[in-house]
Formats: structure tokens, sequence, C-alpha cells
């Protein structure tokens, strides 16, 4: 059973711009964030002379519409920061996540464990462009110490994403059968299957699911393979997805070798047909006329009628 979750956010200034902490009932991290602009009020925390692990995010400057982030650890959190304000080899990022913990307790063998941990996930997840490179080879806890600090990493990933950044969170898993839906039924539970075919583009075709929020395309899909003509905002995830082998070249079409999330069905339609789409009349359930929007609009119909949330 899924239960609900309360964190707790402060904006420290009184800004959602601002410095703003995070913490979760029941655990003994603290997490806090600014923009680099308020590096040193940041620094002047005293949460910031702690142990613990940091984050350092910034836009990829070629555009690949995954942010590029840096994994770090350190005895005391704002003099490692200063001296990254500083590193020209660092200069990418806009912004800083600490994470440390209210008591105090994380020992550098403890921030040690969460940075390779940390590290790991954040590339196979695969939702960033990790500048660290392969994650430290770090177990050296005992069996208690390293039951806490798995639970640690846990929340972690909870409280990031609540704080708009997704890059620890595991790339959708489209394991359950889709939903199949008969003729004049509505309120489907689930996701179907959508399918997108062109008729210009005979041959193609391609496969989705809904999973957790994401909008997934399924493995074995084919996407066009010229767009040298077409400009839109989705090219360079399209190149991106080329480069490190998501899309790879088949005999007349790209070929997605394995699932493949994209924010909204119109990315994914966009990267599909290689030009600007409006994926939810592009989509539709697979095997009907059925698009993308009319069953979305089945589904809020269908609670609508029954009163809820109304």
């Amino acid at each position: 059973m899924i239960r609900g979750r309360s964190i707790r956010l402060f904006l420290a200034d009184g800004t959602p711009s601002g410095i703003i902490t995070a913490e979760i009932m029941n655990w003994t991290g603290h997490v806090m964030s600014a923009p680099r602009s308020r590096l040193a009020d940041l620094i002047r925390r005293t949460e910031a002379a702690r142990t613990g692990v940091y984050f350092l995010i910034g836009p990829d400057p070629e555009g690949a519409f995954r942010p590029m982030v840096y994994v770090g650890e350190t005895d005391n959190v704002g003099k490692r920061l200063a001296q990254h304000n500083k590193d020209e080899g660092k200069d990418f990022w806009d912004r800083v996540y600490v994470v440390t913990s209210k008591d105090q307790n994380l020992t550098k063998a403890h921030v040690r464990y969460l940075e390779s941990r940390l590290i790991a996930i954040a590339t196979e997840a695969g939702r960033a462009k990790l500048l660290n490179g392969t994650a430290p080879d770090y177990g050296l806890l005992p069996e208690g110490d390293l039951a806490d600090m798995e639970f640690f990493v846990e929340q972690v990933r909870i409280v990031l994403p609540v704080l708009g950044q997704e890059f620890l969170r595991d790339q959708p898993k489209v394991s359950s059968p889709p939903v199949v839906q008969k003729p004049g039924e509505t309120a489907v539970v689930g996701s179907p299957t959508f399918e997108l075919t062109s008729r210009k583009l005979p041959g193609l075709s391609a496969e989705a699911r809904e999973v957790d929020g994401d909008f997934v395309v399924l493995a074995g899909s084919t996407a066009r393979s010229d767009d040298s003509q077409a400009k839109n905002n989705y090219r360079a995830l399209r190149d991106a997805l080329r480069a490190d082998g998501t899309l790879e070249v088949g005999e007349n079409y790209l070929r997605f070798t394995k699932d493949t999330a994209f924010r909204s069905p119109s990315a994914a339609s966009a990267v599909v047909l290689g030009r600007s789409d409006n994926g939810r009349v592009s989509w539709c359930v697979k095997g009907t006329e059925k698009t993308y929007a009319d069953w979305q609009e089945e589904q809020v119909a269908a609670v609508a009628k029954a009163g809820g949330g109304l």
C-alpha cells in the first residue's frame, strides 16, 4: 500500500527564488537549496558548516534537455562550495543542493558512502549528464550504518523531485500488461498502449505507455531518420538520443533500443516524427482511432460523472 508523505518546505528569506530548506518527519536529514547567486548567504547558514553531500546543477550548454550534475561530499560543505565557486572547470552550475543531518551524526565515512550510492543511482537513471564519471567504490561501513544510509538515500530521492530535480528518479518500468479498452468502456484504470503512425512515412510505427507520469516510447519503435529540414524544440533531444545509442540507425528509420521516457506525448511524437507535433492528437489507443486527448478526457469525464472531487 502506498502511503502519503509530508515534506516541510521553508522559504528562508520568504521568496521561492531564494534559499529553500526541506525536511521529512522522522528523518534526521536536512536538504537545502539555493541559486548560485545566493551562495554567500547559503554559506553563512550553520548547516553549511556540517559534513554532507551536495549537488551542483546547471543546464547543458549543448542543449540536450538534461541537466548537468556534479555530486560531491565533504567535511565542511560551505568551504567546499566556496572552492567550487572559484573553479573554472566547474563553472556550469547555477544552483546547489546540500544534504546534511540535523543531529550532525553524519561522518566522513557516511558521506563517502552516500556520494558513491547517489552517483551510481544518477548514472543508472540516465536523467542527467553526470560529470563525476564512475562512482567510487565505497562500502566500508558496519551493517547497521549501511541500513541507515540506504534509508537516508531513499529520503533524498523523495525530497529532490519535490524541489524540482528528478535526476535520481528511476526510469519507468513498463512491466504490467497494458489496459485493453473494450468498445463503449470509460473510466479505464491504468494506461493502454498508444500507437503513432504516419501516412507520409509508411512503415514508421511507434508504441508508448504512460507510466508514473512519464510518456514512455517502447523499445523497438521506429522514428524518422531524416529531420535535416525540420526545425523544432526537440531537435537537440533527438540528437542526444542518437548520440547515446537510444536511437540507432536502421534500414529505413531510426529505432528505439530501449524504453524511453518523455515528459509529454508531444515531446515523444516530436522525436518520433522529427518535427514539431501535437502528440495529444497524434497518439491513438492501439487498434482504435481514439486519440490520447480523447482517452484522457474520458478519464476526467468519468470522475466528474461520479462526483469525485466535485
